[in-house]
């Protein structure tokens, strides 16, 4: 069974539109949404979560329609959206008693052990701390009543780097379980190198690519040279290129490349920075 599936979602916005989304994500894995901002991102995620309604298409979790059962969708979806949406009133201990009586399957154990690792005041009020702080708080609730699927939405942003990789790696154990699956967006392309099984490009509301991304890094490498040799090239290995007075840049098919032509490892940020200049 897939965690996600969307077939042909289509948003539609004054000036703007989410066209034709098509994302699979496999159960037990980790799937990075990447796009520059107004790519489309956090809207992706709030048509996953009924927060808003798509025009056209269908959106399977955990195989199940998302709008089929609300209630047993809420209890096994954990989210982590861009603001965290806690009464500011509340301090750690507080919002720990409000989970407790809003899931079934609360672990007020794994619960306060996330919270203790996270060094989060007990006795502060959720309007006093940083964002960071908010965060991290945020990540404890949405990993502590028994979800099967995480849908976080730039949940490393206002971490310092330290606590980033503690954060990826608890989202890293997290899918250690076959049943339980991420889907993530980042600006921190390194964070979902580090991370994810599958990346996803979004640029404008369009789905430029979907695929594994062992299988990305491997088909794709950079290959640098004068302007004149890019040109011989067949345009079919030529996934996408840039020319300057003291040479070019492309991104270039492995299998389609010339015999002997040597290429450059290629990292995810190098591969959307190129794609996403290709399509301006």
């Amino acid at each position: 069974m897939n965690a996600l599936e969307m077939k042909n979602v289509t948003k539609r916005f004054p000036g703007f539109q989410l066209e034709n989304m098509n994302l699979t994500l496999p159960s037990g894995c980790v799937m990075g949404l990447i796009g520059e901002n107004g790519a489309g991102k956090s809207t992706n995620i709030r048509l996953i979560l009924d927060m808003l309604h798509s025009d056209s298409g269908s959106i399977t979790i955990l195989g199940r329609d998302s709008r089929e059962n609300p209630r047993l969708t809420k209890e096994e979806v954990g989210v982590v959206l861009d603001e965290i949406g806690l009464p500011e009133c509340l301090n750690t201990r507080q919002v720990g008693k409000v989970m407790a009586g809003s899931f079934r399957h609360w672990n007020q154990e794994e619960y306060d052990r996330i919270i203790k690792r996270f060094q989060l005041p007990e006795d502060k009020a959720f309007k006093t701390f940083s964002r960071g702080m908010k965060m991290k708080l945020g990540i404890a609730v949405a990993m502590s009543h028994g979800a099967k699927l995480l849908l976080l939405d730039e949940p490393t942003g206002g971490l310092d780097p330290v606590v980033r990789d503690e954060v990826v790696e608890m989202f890293s154990d997290f899918t250690r379980q076959e049943d339980h699956s991420i889907l993530i967006s980042s600006h921190i392309v390194s964070d979902l190198e580090k991370l994810c099984d599958y990346i996803a490009f979004l640029h404008k509301g369009k789905l430029l690519l979907c695929e594994e991304k062992d299988q990305l890094l491997a088909e794709y490498g950079m290959l640098h040279c004068p302007a004149e040799a890019l040109e011989e090239l067949d345009p079919g290995a030529v996934l996408c290129r840039k020319t300057t007075p003291y040479g070019a840049q492309a991104i270039v098919r492995r299998e389609s490349a010339p015999p002997g032509l040597k290429l450059s490892p290629l990292s995810i940020e190098e591969l959307f920075v190129f794609m996403v200049k290709e399509e301006r």
